[in-house]
């Protein structure tokens, strides 16, 4: 893939936050490693909701072929509605679109985000052996004995928010690894919360399904499962994690691990995306 990207720019968009700055961690440190790989010629990032924007950066491009790529869970309302409004690859309302333009001369192809690609189940289980085999206290339990919940934002406002995270409990079910494997969610049913009247396990493991280590991540979702907010927040402030690993809470013991998105296999994801997308182009 390499003679195909030697020209090429990428990239890397994310939904940004104005009050949180680990919102664009993930983003950020992905677009370091990729520029580290040197295997295109340049690696950007751009955000939705902080600098450098998106709307400012694609007129800075000049790449005989320039790839972006939806750093998000879901084929959902920002990365297949908003933000390909914003470049130029979808016109209003209309629901049939190209992932594909042509900009002065040079082609942009859109990719799909990264939330949905078949490598995200290997990070997702990757986050779930990597937490248990860190803080195994005070013994690591067999996968057979775990519950594992997966954690996605969800909204009633768009169905898609929640598919992506039911297609990998679905996914990694199926493999027979765990003893139960179920959605939870932040804004819709079920609710984070009723983790302990869901899990069949006494040890738990929770797996949030989010690009970074952002606000939903560090405070909500510990909030959620019962740490004190005011303890979460000095944690935090003393660079400490906001979960003690593990801990136990109404007769579960529970292990929470890193956000998915900040796996070091992310790059290999996004590479994925972006050589998927080279299938859009006509011959």
């Amino acid at each position: 893939m390499e003679l195909e990207l030697r020209n090429s720019e990428l990239v890397l968009i994310g939904h940004g936050s104005t009050v949180n700055d680990q919102s664009a961690e993930a983003v950020l440190k992905n677009g370091e490693e990729l520029r580290r790989r040197q295997l295109f010629a340049g690696v950007r990032c751009a955000f939705w909701k902080q600098e450098p924007l998106v709307t400012d950066l694609a007129a800075e491009l000049s790449g005989r072929r320039v790839f972006f790529v939806p750093l998000f869970i879901s084929e959902g309302y920002f990365s297949e509605k908003v933000i390909p409004e914003t470049l130029g690859f979808r016109q209003g309302e209309s629901e049939t679109w190209s992932r594909t333009r042509n900009v002065n001369g040079n082609d942009w192809l859109y990719c799909k985000p990264v939330g949905t690609d078949t490598l995200m189940t290997e990070l997702i289980l990757d986050r779930a052996t990597a937490v248990i085999s860190k803080f195994p206290f005070p013994r690591a339990p067999k996968t057979t004995e775990i519950s594992l919940f997966i954690i996605g934002h969800g909204t009633e406002q768009d169905p898609a928010s929640r598919n992506a995270v039911q297609a990998q409990c679905e996914l990694i079910q199926k493999r027979g690894l765990y003893a139960q494997v179920e959605p939870l969610f932040l804004e819709e049913k079920p609710l984070v919360n009723e983790l302990f009247e869901l899990a069949q396990k006494k040890h738990v493991v929770v797996v949030p399904f989010f690009i970074s280590d952002g606000l939903h991540v560090q405070e909500d979702i510990p909030v959620m499962l019962g740490e004190p907010e005011r303890i979460v927040k000095r944690r935090l402030e003393q660079k400490q994690s906001p979960w003690r690993n593990p801990t136990e809470r109404k007769d579960k013991l529970i292990w929470y691990a890193p956000s998915v998105g900040s796996d070091p296999k992310m790059p290999d994801v996004i590479l994925a995306r972006v050589k998927e997308s080279l299938s859009f182009q006509k011959p």
